[in-house]
């Protein structure tokens, strides 16, 4: 069975007996975000179904996951790219944070989670536009897409996140720009 908070959609398997182990001690689930790029150095820009909220595409570590496991499984499971159609270009050095505001926070759960902690990833699109279902998954989160011009997604995200998304970008910058320039 799977639950899912309130904007974060943070899903949480009840059936796995070692669930405790995707929050650490502080409280941070484990995370992977994606920055995924077009040959026009525009990044995918996805909104949440149902929301006038846009977001890059992200999701838990399981236990038995590396980061880099997340991260294709997240990718194809939020926009039906595969690894064959992206190429990883670079990831974050640290894991980056953000607090959860108090009233997306569930009381009630244990343990408790507070925000998320994230390792990012900067890939770029080899293939056609074409690709991108987000239908891929009988839960999408996603309704729609489209690509922005890089710094967009700062200005746009939900508050809480903008922190860790200007650190993500400011540390792929300089990727971006020597291969689009």
């Amino acid at each position: 069975m799977r639950e899912f908070v309130a904007c974060e959609r943070i899903a949480v398997d009840q059936d796995n007996k070692n669930k405790n182990k995707m929050i650490d001690s502080q409280g941070y689930r484990a995370n992977v975000g994606i920055v995924l790029f077009n040959a026009s150095g525009q990044l995918l820009w996805c909104k949440r179904c149902g929301q006038d909220a846009w977001q890059f595409p992200q999701g838990g570590i399981s236990d038995n996951e590396t980061p880099e496991d997340a991260l294709f499984r997240e990718l194809t499971e939020e926009t039906g790219l595969t690894q064959d159609d992206v190429e990883v270009m670079a990831s974050s050095k640290e894991w980056l944070k953000y607090r959860l505001p108090p009233h997306f926070i569930r009381r009630k759960c244990f343990p408790k989670c507070i925000g998320q902690k994230q390792r990012w990833f900067l890939l770029r699109m080899i293939s056609d536009d074409s690709r991108i279902d987000l239908d891929y998954s009988s839960l999408p989160e996603f309704d729609g897409w489209q690509w922005v011009d890089y710094w967009k997604p700062i200005q746009d995200v939900v508050f809480f996140k903008r922190n860790v998304y200007e650190k993500a970008l400011k540390e792929f910058a300089p990727h971006i720009d020597a291969l689009t320039s």
